[in-house]
């Protein structure tokens, strides 16, 4: 849709901000439940995620020892604000991003792995055993689906001819879609997201079992709360990113919620089917299998923008087009 906001309501309150806080927790509720639901579990009541973020905030915030108390205070913070600033350059509900220019895909992508960093960050700020290595398997695994995320993106940019995610996705949507013309740019923008994410398989940086909580650890308050909903506000926004390049775009809300909601159900669905994989595996699975397809994908899309002045009049003179 062609409507557009004002910049500070579209920060503060819709599409962004309060709103796109509410409905990163709506997306985690139906994630959570289908999960639960494909391993035979009830899941989370509706207001679950609402509740466990009421529940953070009013914790009190304990500051462990050893820290250095300025960037164990602020990182939260500045995760969760690259998030919701990523917001204003992405079709939201399928409403036109506040702010677009030419190259406003590589800042967005930027701006969503400050979350990974912050957290990195976090970890290592602490003396806690389980944080570091928490922080460590998190920075590690940033460095393998960085890449092929990043080349996966840029698929459909290369072939549409513009970095601009507004005009991609005004341009997919009267294209074929790109899922079907690039099937393995699609696949590995969806696993990419997922480690993104740190979801299952990918989880090892939040293993419960190994490493009680990663990184976050020492983090039992108002801050543990911030990083919550900046993950939450990632997943919108990876959802939106991936349907609206690979899905046909978006026309209107309910075109972004049906599109939106199909691919948190593959992501669900991949979540139930594999056990996680250990950090050494996610990196062999990105560096050996990842980005070697990827990149024989965008060697195809450049190769067939050069050739086409060429083959586009044989083809034409041969079938009488």
């Amino acid at each position: 849709m062609n409507i557009q906001f004002p910049a500070l309501v579209a920060l503060l309150f819709f599409p962004g901000g309060l709103f796109l806080i509410a409905s990163g927790l709506v997306f985690e509720y139906i994630d959570r439940k289908l999960v639960a639901r494909f391993q035979n579990r009830y899941g989370p009541r509706w207001f679950q995620p609402l509740a466990d973020v009421i529940k953070l905030l009013a914790k009190e915030e304990i500051l462990p020892t050893g820290v250095v108390k300025s960037l164990f205070i602020i990182l939260p913070v500045v995760s969760l604000a690259a998030a919701l600033t990523a917001g204003l350059y992405v079709p939201l509900f399928g409403f036109k991003p506040v702010f677009n220019f030419q190259g406003d895909l590589i800042v967005t992508l930027y701006l969503l792995s400050m979350m990974t960093l912050c957290i990195g960050l976090a970890g290592a700020n602490t003396e806690d055993r389980f944080s570091i290595v928490g922080a460590t398997r998190a920075l590690t695994q940033l460095f393998s689906y960085e890449a092929p995320f990043l080349l996966a993106l840029l698929g459909p940019a290369i072939a549409l001819g513009t970095w601009k995610i507004a005009d991609i996705n005004g341009l997919a949507t009267g294209q074929t879609w790109f899922i079907l013309a690039q099937p393995i740019g699609f696949l590995v923008a969806v696993v990419g997201l997922m480690g993104k994410l740190e979801l299952p398989p990918f989880d090892a940086p939040e293993a419960e079992t190994e490493i009680v909580a990663g990184a976050f650890t020492e983090y039992s308050g108002r801050g543990f709360a911030l990083f919550k909903i900046g993950r939450d506000v990632e997943l919108v926004i990876g959802l939106t990113l991936v349907a609206s390049f690979y899905l046909g775009g978006f026309n209107s809300p309910l075109d972004f919620l049906w599109k939106t909601l199909a691919l948190l159900l593959v992501t669900a669905t991949l979540q139930s089917l594999f056990a996680r994989l250990r950090i050494d595996q996610t990196v062999g699975l990105w560096w050996r299998m990842g980005v070697i397809l990827v990149l024989l994908q965008l060697v195809v899309i450049i190769a067939g923008k050069a050739l086409s002045p060429v083959i586009q009049p044989w083809f034409q003179s041969i079938f009488g087009g």
